[in-house]
């Protein structure tokens, strides 16, 4: 090898490293033991959002969802919490949803989630080391699950207040430990913002956005991505669109002013009686 060819390669090598050590620079590792999330950044109050699914092969129909997700604070075991409940309504009332998740509010680390469909309800006790049905839930369908864990992670079911918590900025990747209660073991997903893009929402008002995006293949085979436009001054998810096996979701945040339907209906009830 030649004194030129070696001078080469040294830089070649140096290229290297630093072309590493920029992209290590630029990847947060996110789990309760790692980079914490900043809870001062999820906003109490109720978030709706429009989520309609579009089939190409059936480009007439459209079938349509509203989420709702009540986000508060209260008190558990003597520790404050972030508390999170959501509904999930359909126009087939067999697909309706519910879910009651509690949160440690210093790191947002799980402590309990249980969740509520026409076939009865799972809940689960959640800890840094492991997650089990919990006893004290009645017709428990998850009774006697256990799985231990090697580090503690996040409620994948929350993955849209948990992106509201993150340190979004341009060209970052973050490394998000997540797990879905009673399914497949907690794993590492990869999230990287993309780029920004301003959104137009009511009265023509400009909302700046990043946008977060993964993407990879499902446990079926199919190839699948997401991606979330997240706002830079409020931290507000405003949007999201996804594709997987053909099939197109979409979800958008609905304006403040959209009805609370569970009030509505608890309020003309209270009037009848």
């Amino acid at each position: 090898m030649t004194m030129f060819s070696s001078r080469r390669s040294l830089w070649a090598f140096v290229i290297l490293l630093f072309a590493l050590q920029q992209a290590s620079a630029q990847a947060d590792t996110i789990s309760p033991r790692h980079h914490a999330l900043n809870t001062r950044w999820l906003q109490p109050g109720l978030r709706q959002y429009l989520v309609y699914f579009q089939f190409p092969d059936k480009p007439k129909m459209l079938s349509f969802s509203l989420w709702m997700r009540e986000v508060s604070k209260s008190q558990y075991h003597h520790q404050p919490v972030i508390e999170v409940k959501q509904s999930w309504y359909n126009t087939d009332s067999n697909y309706y949803r519910s879910f009651y998740s509690i949160n440690s509010e210093k790191d947002f680390s799980p402590l309990y989630h249980s969740a509520t469909a026409a076939t009865g309800t799972k809940a689960y006790n959640w800890s840094a080391t492991g997650i089990k049905g919990a006893d004290s839930v009645a017709d428990n369908k998850a009774a006697g699950y256990t799985l231990d864990f090697n580090s503690p992670n996040y409620n994948w079911h929350l993955d849209i207040e948990t992106f509201e918590m993150l340190p979004l900025a341009a060209g970052k990747t973050f490394y998000i430990l997540f797990y879905d209660a009673g399914l497949d073991p907690p794993a590492y997903v990869k999230y990287t913002v993309t780029g920004s893009e301003m959104l137009t929402t009511l009265d023509n008002r400009q909302v700046d956005c990043w946008i977060l995006h993964t993407g990879g293949t499902t446990p079926q085979g199919w190839p699948y991505e997401q991606s979330f436009w997240i706002s830079k001054s409020g931290h507000e998810l405003l949007k999201e669109a996804d594709s997987y096996n053909g099939m197109f979701r979409y979800k958008i945040k609905l304006p403040g002013f959209t009805p609370n339907l569970p009030e509505v209906v608890r309020q003309v009830t209270a009037k009848k009686q």
